[in-house]
């Protein structure tokens, strides 16, 4: 006979939601408490046998001095910590806003404080904080000038909380992002391996950009590595330093400005569920 599902049996809920397709598995641990473990992160980033994700987003309230209005933590879908998630985090920007009805926000991740703001017409825009530009912040193994990489291709290597490896190319359809993105995600330049893009120049204030994320692989849209784009592409005088972005997902708008680098765009809440205990019970 089969086993029926014990209907007392505590259910753990979360969201799933994305940005330009950059998807996610959202947590909010304020209201129900879950420990996340990498082996449990895999689990459910597997898109066969979980839910399916490019990072897990877990919410938890910050008790600092001056507490924003919560701190977040992400996981890659291999079960590695993401110190940054741009698209992830205007996605919880947007989420918390909603049940408030504030129009501003500040949330706390690895990468530090970062204000969000509502837009109007589900558009959020938020400060990811200052690039990272020097070799020891990205980090790099080295002490090297991070504008031109000594790798074929000269990239650029820049740190939003999380590093970056940014190609310049003629066409971003004839890259091979699957061979090319594993190749230089491992690069020995970095400890910590690397997001990697590699970028097409269309105008002044306009790119065309894939992307491989680290421990995930390729992905629709990147917030962070669409910063990161925008800071080499004018660090490098190709576009100024307000670009727009097309993705593979979608476009977003990125403004290098005197306090951070903000990433503008919408995002979508697709569904909220219900994770069993019989299935966290399973994850080894």
């Amino acid at each position: 006979m089969a086993k029926m599902l014990d209907k007392n049996a505590p259910l753990f809920p979360f969201m799933k939601m994305h940005g330009l397709g950059n998807d996610f598995v959202v947590v909010d641990a304020r209201v129900h408490p879950l420990t996340v473990t990498e082996s449990m992160a895999r689990a459910l980033g597997d898109r066969h046998c979980g839910v399916g994700f490019d990072q897990l987003a877990v919410i938890t309230r910050d008790t600092g001095q001056d507490a924003p209005d919560a701190h977040l933590t992400f996981y890659n879908s291999d079960g590695t910590i993401a110190g940054a998630c741009g698209n992830a985090t205007r996605c919880i920007a947007r989420y918390i806003m909603d049940q408030t009805g504030d129009r501003s926000l500040t949330l706390t991740t690895e990468r530090g404080a970062l204000n969000a703001i509502d837009l109007g017409d589900g558009v959020t825009s938020i400060n990811m904080g200052h690039p990272q530009l020097n070799w020891d912040d990205v980090p790099l193994s080295q002490d090297i000038r991070t504008l031109e990489l000594p790798i074929d291709g000269k990239p650029t290597a820049t740190g939003m909380g999380n590093p970056h490896c940014t190609f310049f190319v003629d066409d971003v359809a004839e890259i091979d992002l699957e061979k090319q993105g594993a190749l230089f995600e491992h690069h020995p330049l970095y400890p910590e391996r690397t997001n990697v893009q590699f970028a097409q120049i269309i105008g002044p204030d306009h790119i065309r950009m894939r992307v491989w994320e680290r421990g995930v692989g390729v992905t629709l849209a990147s917030g962070s590595s669409s910063c990161a784009t925008g800071v080499a592409a004018a660090r490098r005088g190709l576009t100024a330093r307000k670009v727009r972005i097309d993705l593979d997902g979608g476009t977003l708008d990125i403004d290098w400005r005197e306090d951070g680098v903000w990433m503008t765009g919408k995002t979508m809440h697709v569904f909220s569920g219900t994770l069993t205990q019989a299935f966290l019970d399973s994850i080894q």
